[in-house]
C-alpha cells in the first residue's frame, strides 16, 4: 500500500506536467506538485492516568503493589498540501495536536490536485497505537478521483480506497456526486472462534489450546496441571485455567488466525454530497458518501457470507460555526464513519465570549 501510494503521487508530475509548447522538465514540474506543500513534524506529550494502588492479602499478610502508567507522548510526521478552508485559522506552525476534521472530506475548496501523508505514533495509557492517514485527491469540474489509506490503531481499522465519481453542481454550494469505489482491508466479519462453537453456543477452549500447544495432566482427583507450549506450569486449578490462562489463549489465536487470513477486495456503489458556505459570521461545511450496494465476489472470506447479504457503509462529516454578536459565538464539528462491523467517530462542539 505504501508503494502505491507514492507511485500515485509521482504519477501527477508526469501526467499533467507536458504540455505542447513545453519540454518535460522534471526540477519543475516537482516544484509544481509540491508548491503551497508544508512538511511538518511534531513531539507532544503530558501525564498519562494516574498510577494504581493494588492490594492483596497471601497467607494473612497484606500486599501492597502500585500499577504504574507511563507518561504520554505523540510522535507526527507529514506532509500536506490542502487549500485552507475560510473557517480554519491561520497557524504559525503545525503542532501535530490539531483536529483537521476537513480532512475526511470528499472534496477540497478549490479544484485541482491535492494530497495528505501524516503518520502518528504514539503512547496512550500506557499503550501503544499507530495511525496513517494518507490521500491523493484530485477535482475536477464534473469529476473526483481520490485514493486512500486510513490507519487507526487506537480504533482498530486499518483499509485502503480508490472511488472514481462523476460530480455534478447544484449551486454554488452543493454538489452532489456518484461513481464507484474499490477497498482493500483484512476481512472484517471473519471470526476464527466460529468453527469451535459448540452446538449449545459454548466454546469448546480447552480442546481448543491443546491444538494451540497446550497440555493438560491429570495426577489424580483434585490434581490437575496446565502446562502452556513450552512446557511450563501456567495454572493448578481449573478457575485459574478458565480466568487467567483462557481469555490470553483466545487473544492469541484470534489475532494469529487473523493476521493468516488473505486480505479482501471490494467493489461498490458511491453516491455522495459536498456542501460548503462561508460568511465570516456564519459558516457550514457538510459532506457524506453512502455505499448502498456492493458486489458479491464469493469466496471463504466475502462479508457477504458474514453479514449475509448486502449492508450499507457510509461516512460524512459537518463543520458549523455561527457568531450570534460580536461576542457570543457557537461551533459544533465531527466526523462519523460505519464501513463493516465497525464504528468510528469524533466530534468537537461549544461555545465562545469574548469580553471587550
Amino acid at each position: 500500500m505504501k508503494n502505491l501510494l507514492v507511485a500515485l503521487l509521482a504519477l501527477p508530475i508526469f501526467v499533467f506536467s507536458q504540455t505542447e509548447e513545453t519540454k518535460f522538465n522534471f526540477k519543475k514540474e516537482v516544484k509544481k506538485v509540491f508548491k503551497f506543500s508544508t512538511f511538518y513534524g511534531a513531539v507532544n506529550g503530558g501525564t498519562s492516568i494516574s498510577d494504581d494502588d493494588i492490594y492483596s492479602i497471601t497467607t494473612g499478610q497484606l500486599n501492597q503493589d502500585v500499577i504504574e502508567t507511563p507518561f504520554d507522548y505523540s510522535i507526527k510526521f507529514g506532509v500536506r498540501k490542502i487549500a485552507r478552508f475560510g473557517y480554519l485559522p491561520k497557524e504559525a506552525f503545525k503542532k501535530g495536536n490539531e483536529n483537521s476534521f476537513s480532512d475526511a472530506a470528499t472534496m477540497g475548496k478549490i479544484t485541482g490536485f491535492e494530497f495528505l501523508f501524516e503518520g502518528e505514533y504514539k503512547r496512550q495509557q500506557g499503550l501503544t497505537f499507530l495511525d496513517q492517514h494518507h490521500f491523493l485527491r484530485y477535482v475536477a469540474d464534473d469529476w473526483i478521483a481520490k485514493v486512500e489509506w486510513l490507519q487507526s490503531g487506537f480504533v482498530g481499522v486499518e483499509y485502503f480506497q480508490a472511488s472514481q465519481r462523476y460530480r455534478r453542481n447544484i449551486n454554488k454550494e452543493l454538489s452532489v456526486n456518484i461513481g464507484i469505489a474499490q477497498r482493500l482491508s483484512e476481512p472484517y466479519g471473519y471470526d476464527p472462534l466460529e468453527e469451535w462453537m459448540l452446538s449449545n453456543n459454548n466454546l469448546h477452549y480447552t480442546w481448543l489450546a491443546i491444538q494451540e500447544g497446550y497440555t493438560v495432566n491429570f495426577n489424580g482427583p483434585g490434581d490437575l496441571e496446565y502446562l502452556d507450549p513450552s512446557g511450563n506450569v501456567v495454572a493448578n486449578s481449573t478457575a485459574v485455567w478458565e480466568e487467567v490462562i483462557i481469555p490470553q489463549v483466545l487473544v492469541d489465536y484470534v489475532e494469529k488466525k487473523q493476521n493468516a487470513a488473505p486480505l479482501k477486495l471490494e467493489y461498490s456503489a458511491v453516491i455522495g454530497f459536498d456542501y460548503y458556505k462561508y460568511q465570516k459570521d456564519f459558516w457550514l461545511h457538510a459532506w457524506g458518501s453512502l455505499m448502498p450496494y456492493h458486489v458479491d465476489t464469493g469466496g471463504e472470506f466475502s462479508y457477504h457470507t458474514y453479514n449475509g447479504g448486502q449492508w450499507l457503509d457510509y461516512s460524512g462529516g459537518v463543520i458549523f460555526g455561527y457568531k450570534l454578536t460580536k461576542s457570543l459565538g457557537l461551533f459544533a464539528e465531527g466526523t462519523y464513519n460505519k464501513y463493516w462491523n465497525r464504528n468510528w467517530h469524533k466530534f468537537s462542539m461549544g461555545v465562545n465570549y469574548i469580553i471587550f
